[in-house]
């Protein structure tokens, strides 16, 4: 199980879903060939993380604990891109033609790696 934060700064009037991709800025991360959908549905893409609002500082702040997105082994999220699209995911409900692959979730408009990093304690 994994806890991903993502903090977003100077964002200023972004509402867009946030995920995981295959590689690079490719599709959503779905190695077990599933369905587009929302993080606390069983049968989804592991890359599908859900939607986050940026608050009136202009900063966004989502935090999920999550078992399909692991940080070892053969579908590890190490490497991967994170992306932000432009609007709300409608978590594959939607009934659009890209709800059940995007969901519906509009341009990217942010994108990073995830990474592990080593923090040292000074003392």
């Amino acid at each position: 199980m994994v806890k991903a934060v993502v903090v977003l700064g100077n964002s200023d009037g972004v509402k867009g879903t946030v995920y995981f991709t295959q590689e690079g800025d490719g599709p959503h991360f779905n190695p077990h060939g599933k369905e587009h959908g929302a993080p606390e549905d069983e049968d989804r893409h592991a890359g599908d993380l859900g939607n986050v609002t940026v608050g009136d500082d202009g900063t966004a702040t989502f935090t999920i604990v999550d078992k399909h997105i692991p940080l070892t082994g053969p579908h590890s999220i190490i490497g991967r891109a994170v992306v932000v699209h432009a609007d709300p995911d409608d978590l594959g409900k939607g009934g659009h033609e890209l709800s059940k692959s995007t969901g519906n979730a509009g341009g990217r408009i942010a994108c990073g790696e995830f990474r592990m990093i080593r923090i040292l304690r000074l003392e």
